[in-house]
């Protein structure tokens, strides 16, 4: 796939979220309904703190390859209030993040996509590699949004 047409895809990312949580309630978007998951408002708040942070990622390649970075537990970020936070704001952060990086990874050249950064855990990746996570990260969550919507009759 060309980066072109990965940042395509990274590009659609957020209106496939939105069109999956489309018409909940505020009860629906909080309701866990399978035991040990996440409600689809956390799942939603989850995307919108991590995609900052790829952002920051790639911006900090961008400008500083060999660029460290350290990885974030998800379970921590849960408690950063999900339970309050508002499901069209979140989306709209996920939207913002991924435009304005959109808009900057097109400036790149083909070459810049090699650049490298250093992860705490993961060792070594490139700007290519940081922005193909990302763009999977969603749809790595869509079935799980799908899943509470069909137990829920939703």
């Amino acid at each position: 796939m060309s980066h072109a047409a990965l940042i395509d895809e990274y590009l659609a990312g957020p209106a496939a979220l939105r069109a999956a949580v489309a018409g909940m309630s505020r009860e629906q978007q909080m309701a866990r309904p399978m035991a040990g998951k996440w409600s689809t408002l956390e799942v939603v708040c989850h995307l919108a703190d991590f995609e900052p942070i790829y952002a920051e990622r790639i911006k900090r390649v961008i400008v500083q390859p060999e660029a460290k970075f350290y990885s974030g537990d998800p379970n921590l970020f849960a408690k950063l209030a999900y339970e309050s936070r508002d499901l069209d704001e979140e989306l709209a952060v996920v939207e913002f993040t991924r435009r304005q990086l959109g808009r900057i990874l097109r400036t790149l050249d083909e070459a810049d996509f090699q650049r490298q950064g250093v992860h705490s855990e993961a060792g070594p990746m490139s700007i290519e590699k940081l922005l193909r996570s990302v763009t999977t990260h969603i749809t790595h969550h869509l079935p799980f949004i799908a899943e509470k919507r069909q137990v829920m009759g939703v």
